[in-house]
């Protein structure tokens, strides 16, 4: 019987203090039940906010929005709307992208200790697991749904994984709920309505509790799973460089090849990246790790892009390499924004680029394009930079997003790293020395 003991109970499990409580609301019967339970229990009602998010897919959009609102505040419970693009990017599924939008609005809201309750049942379980294995999932697939899971800096709390479907229905029905029903869910040409419209049924003709038996495959999985994952997590820490997020290549070459796709799909993991397929795995080895000591070779997919240099293996998610162009550094500005994830500031300094210098001229920032050299303090000559980031051993990746700063046209300093011999001064206040800030 569906009471609100049961969202208790389910935090409580969790060992959840929840501050605040966002429930994931689309107004379907599923999230409804949930919404309508806690709202039933006035300690509950007091700490939840139901979140609808508006994907903009369907024409009907705008009224779900509206009935999602008006449901919830009838309940007594805050709300909060949250418009999303949807659609799909290149590799995409509609669903795949719909649930990567919703997820990516939800998890702003989350603080520490706060919880994101969604309503995904038995059912669904059973969906899953057999999507994934129909797609050659390894156990984390065949896993499931964890029942709770971070997210963000808060916790996902699915509290009717173990509650039957129907179930669900009868308690919608007996309470005589309003819920929405979205069209999309009849269309079969999507895998997962597929299963639960043609293949389901038949499955529980012949096995009925097949969503209950399926589950606990998919427990016994996640408990195979979590021993795994400790091993994996003590060979990656034998190969894993945490100051840049690399692997080292001599290193993981000293497992068997089963240990070496554990390693990889870990790292993964830890990135928050698809796991890589098979055939992603296979490339990587043969065509990137395996590939010549002096040869620069490079995998893309999976939402990432793989490199090695030096002996080390590299993971650059996509965008994090960035097209780049010359920009202007207004003289009463102390810091520069770089493209998306990077921002050069000026601290003042008792030895670097003479303020007064700095001052009368005109400052840019550009980029690599090949050839460029530079006179170091106490050093003879100039200096190409290729050659100086081979020294320090600088991935000629990063090289072409290192900032260059001209004054007057003349190289003057190359980001944080070094400043011309012809611009520097000791023992002059103030001076300005540049301080890269990634994020």
């Amino acid at each position: 019987m569906l009471t609100p003991r049961l969202i208790e109970s389910s935090l409580a499990f969790c060992q959840a203090s929840p501050r605040q409580i966002f429930l994931a609301y689309s107004g379907g019967v599923d999230s409804h039940v949930l919404l309508h339970l806690c709202a039933q229990e006035p300690k509950l009602r007091g700490s939840v906010t139901a979140v609808h998010v508006h994907h903009g897919l369907q024409v009907q959009a705008d009224d779900w929005a509206r009935h999602a609102e008006t449901t919830a505040r009838g309940l007594g419970v805050d709300f909060l709307l949250r418009r999303v693009d949807a659609h799909p990017r290149p590799g995409e599924s509609p669903e795949e992208a719909a649930r990567n939008a919703r997820y990516a609005a939800l998890k702003p809201l989350m603080r520490p200790d706060d919880v994101l309750l969604v309503a995904q049942h038995r059912d669904d379980q059973l969906e899953t697991v057999l999507l994934q294995l129909l797609r050659g999932g390894g156990l984390p697939g065949l896993a499931g749904m964890p029942a709770s899971m971070p997210f963000g800096p808060g916790t996902l709390l699915r509290p009717f994984l173990h509650v039957r479907k129907q179930d669900i229905d009868r308690y919608a029905l007996a309470h005589r709920l309003d819920w929405i029903e979205d069209p999309t869910n009849r269309e079969s040409v999507y895998d997962r309505n597929f299963l639960r419209r043609e293949v389901l049924p038949l499955l529980k003709q012949r096995w009925p509790a097949c969503d209950r038996t399926v589950g606990r495959a998919a427990g016994h999985c996640a408990e195979a799973y979590a021993v795994l994952a400790e091993s994996a997590a003590e060979s990656f820490a034998l190969v894993h460089s945490a100051r840049d997020n690399t692997l080292d290549i001599e290193r993981l070459g000293t497992f068997d090849l089963r240990r070496r796709r554990l390693i990889i799909r870990h790292w993964f993991g830890q990135m928050g990246l698809k796991m890589p397929s098979q055939a992603f795995l296979t490339q990587l080895f043969d065509h990137v790790i395996g590939a010549a000591g002096d040869s620069d070779p490079v995998l893309n997919g999976q939402g990432c892009q793989m490199r090695r240099y030096r002996n080390r293996l590299y993971c650059l998610r996509n965008g994090q390499v960035e097209d780049l162009q010359p920009l202007d550094w207004p003289k009463e500005k102390e810091s520069l924004m770089i493209g998306k994830r990077m921002t050069l500031n000026r601290v003042v300094s008792t030895d670097g680029i003479p303020e007064s210098v700095w001052r009368q001229s005109t400052v840019t920032v550009k980029f690599r394009s090949g050839g460029e050299k530079i006179a170091l303090p106490g050093r003879r000559g100039h200096h190409l930079l290729k050659n100086l980031y081979q020294e320090i051993g600088m991935p000629p990746w990063e090289r072409a997003a290192l900032p260059l700063l001209y004054l007057d046209g003349q190289l003057a300093a190359v980001a944080d790293l070094w400043i011309g011999a012809d611009y520097y001064r000791e023992g002059l206040y103030p001076c300005f020395r540049l301080a890269l800030a990634r994020h």
